[in-house]
């Protein structure tokens, strides 16, 4: 049992503190000398970067964010490995996925509350994606294509976002994914609408800025 118990904790700790590295608030400070949360949407993620520091930070936050996602869920592959010794390969079998799942959720979280920042963050959209990728192929092609075709037709990250998530969670379902998968792809993108509650609010008032237009007021 209590050899369990560490595996799941050892797999969230990881997960954790690679979501919670401040990917976007360092661009800031390295690039700029500024504080990304101090501008456009207050935000750490790679679509503010975009917005306030230009297409380069905001590239190469979107690219670690994205491994900051990828590379937890298959660490958690080792931890699992690393505790064969206690459970037989049938019980290890099973709580693989789980393993996998926790990392995911806890990379997400800290991506969006990172104990760097005083538990503020980005919305986890492409350290989401990351998470989608490891788990299963299928799925985060699934949501890469339907965030690419919402934002040619959109011009707007935050509802090509929103549209990629959701797509995700039905995909999860729709190729049969392991229940641990499809619970983390849910929970995950559930958690997606809730950080952009504010954009989908300007969605509906209609204004939520389009690509290369600056965003609005600041977010409270």
């Amino acid at each position: 049992m209590l050899a369990l118990l560490a595996a799941f904790m050892s797999t969230f700790l990881v997960g954790y503190l690679f979501g919670s590295l401040p990917t976007g608030y360092l661009a800031g400070r390295l690039y700029r000398g500024i504080d990304i949360r101090e501008h456009g949407s207050l935000s750490t993620g790679a679509t503010n970067v975009l917005r306030v520091l230009g297409p380069w930070p905001g590239a190469l936050v979107l690219c670690i964010d994205f491994l900051k996602g990828l590379i937890p869920v298959w660490l958690a592959v080792s931890i699992a490995d690393a505790s064969l010794p206690y459970f037989s390969e049938t019980s290890m079998s099973a709580l693989g996925p789980w393993l996998m799942a926790t990392a995911g959720i806890a990379t997400i979280i800290g991506h969006s509350r990172s104990v760097w920042l005083n538990f503020t963050g980005g919305k986890s959209a492409a350290t989401g994606l990351g998470v989608l990728f490891a788990i299963s192929v299928p799925v985060g092609l699934a949501a890469s294509l339907a965030f690419i075709l919402s934002l040619a037709v959109s011009r707007i990250v935050s509802l090509s976002s929103l549209i990629a998530a959701a797509s995700a969670a039905v995909a999860a379902l729709v190729f049969g994914e392991a229940f641990p998968f499809q619970l983390l792809i849910v929970s995950g993108a559930a958690l997606v609408f809730v950080l952009h509650r504010q954009n989908i609010q300007r969605l509906f008032s209609g204004d939520e800025p389009m690509i290369g237009k600056s965003s609005g007021d600041p977010e409270p």
